[in-house]
């Protein structure tokens, strides 16, 4: 008799019981502590961890961006000022220095400078700022032939002054010795007697369409005019940064989202809502940089936390599992976008710092959002997956195909915000990986699973 098939089965089910035996079920392991495979590290970041990409983010932009002014003919250095008879432009760089982008940028540097203690931080912003100040005050307008700063004497939109002016203020209170107001006292007049309005007040454009609101300028004019009344006392400012929010909110804020939409024309029956996603950001950041300021017994400042709040419930309903926000905020085939999560990620830690928003609920989002944000800044301190400048579209190609390039500008004024103000979260609270989770961690309390 052959046996030999006998002998097989016998073998194979003995290795298949020794199969099962190894395999990890749920009565040999814990299965609820697997790791998954996480798109983006799932991890408390540590403050050291964040200053080094803080730092690589200085070091390209310090070698990358203009600091002197040049002949304009001849390439020259101009150290001194006071011979301002010939014309001049800045030394070449890759961004410059007088964009809305830049004014975003020279706060995140103060920022940083106050999150790590380090000085280099703040003297990037300065010594910029104080050059375009010298600009102003010793050379005659024929002889500035750079457009930008040209822009900087004679804006033409609220781009071109709303986030310097911001910037300017919180320089100047930070300890810069230039001369600012003549710049900012002309920043604010075209924002406040200048700009196009519609009849009830509200800053708006005649592009694309006459009588437009675009969400971004409630960023390009609300920190402004907050800054403008912390640094004069004029509580006119403040009034006007709360209607503005007030009055976008009414028309562009999608309660039902809770998120914005991008553009609002007067003259449509119907508004298209295309929910971009930096816009959003722009949206949010003003709320927290008008509450930083905004009299805690002015009549509008309930309406703007509220409202705030909202805004931060609603988008953290379309946060990504891979800690970005896609481009698109409610359309996940769109794709996830940078400069939108490091806005996101430095206000909502922001508005948990302040008490604006329930720390436990919010906190392991953001720190998520920063793990994101940080695996974008590449070995030469670049930002990746930044979306271009970005005008309004009423359809959804627009959107869903802006370009990206490392040197949108738009990605490393938001990059540095977040990761100074997440340094300043961790100062102040400690967090713990608890059943595989991050959560806040109340001390004296053990919040460990049983």
């Amino acid at each position: 008799m052959n046996n030999k098939p006998t002998r097989i089965i016998i073998v194979f089910a003995l290795g298949l019981c020794t199969m099962v035996n190894a395999q990890k079920t749920d009565a040999t392991a814990p299965l609820h502590l697997t790791q998954p495979d996480y798109p983006t590290p799932y991890v408390i970041p540590q403050k050291e961890n964040i200053k080094a990409v803080l730092d690589r983010v200085y070091n390209f932009l310090d070698k990358n961006s203009a600091s002197k002014i040049v002949d304009a003919n001849t390439k020259a250095v101009i150290t001194d000022y006071k011979k301002s008879n010939q014309d001049i432009i800045f030394e070449r760089g890759a961004f410059r220095l007088t964009s809305y982008e830049w004014g975003v940028t020279y706060a995140g540097m103060l920022l940083a400078a106050k999150a790590t203690g380090e000085k280099y931080f703040a003297d990037y912003s300065n010594k910029r700022i104080q050059l375009i100040t010298d600009i102003a005050a010793n050379y005659k307008e024929k002889n500035i032939k750079d457009t930008g700063m040209f822009k900087t004497l004679h804006p033409e939109a609220l781009d071109d002054a709303g986030a310097l002016c911001a910037a300017f203020i919180k320089a100047k209170k930070e300890g810069l010795k230039a001369n600012i107001d003549p710049l900012v006292n002309n920043y604010i007049d075209f924002i406040s007697n200048k700009q196009f309005r519609l009849k009830d007040g509200t800053l708006a454009r005649n592009r694309p369409q006459d009588n437009t609101l675009w969400l971004d300028d409630m960023f390009m004019s609300v920190p402004a005019l907050a800054q403008m009344g912390s640094y004069t006392g004029d509580v006119k400012y403040f009034d006007d940064a709360v209607k503005q929010v007030d009055q976008f909110s009414e028309r562009m804020f999608n309660s039902q989202k809770g998120i914005y939409m991008h553009g609002w024309v007067e003259s449509m029956q119907v508004h298209p809502q295309f929910h971009w996603a930096r816009a959003n950001g722009w949206a949010l950041m003003t709320m927290v940089e008008l509450l930083e300021v905004l009299p805690k017994n002015h009549p509008g400042y309930p309406l703007v936390l509220s409202q705030l709040q909202k805004h931060i419930a609603g988008l953290m309903q379309y946060q990504d599992g891979t800690g970005f926000w896609h481009q698109l905020l409610d359309r996940n085939d769109s794709y996830l976008e940078t400069s939108a999560t490091a806005i996101y990620a430095y206000s909502i830690a922001r508005a948990i710092n302040r008490g604006y928003v329930d720390k436990m609920t919010y906190a392991p989002a953001v720190l998520l959002a920063w793990n994101a944000v940080a695996s974008k800044v590449n070995d030469k301190g670049q930002v990746e997956g930044t979306c271009v400048g970005t005008g309004m579209a009423f359809d959804p190609a627009f959107y869903y195909h802006r370009p990206v390039n490392v040197f949108a500008a738009h990605g490393y004024g938001p990059v540095l915000l977040a990761g100074a103000e997440v340094i300043l979260l961790l100062k102040e609270s400690q967090f713990e990986i608890n059943d595989s989770s991050i959560q806040l961690k109340i001390p004296g309390k053990n919040n460990q699973v049983k």
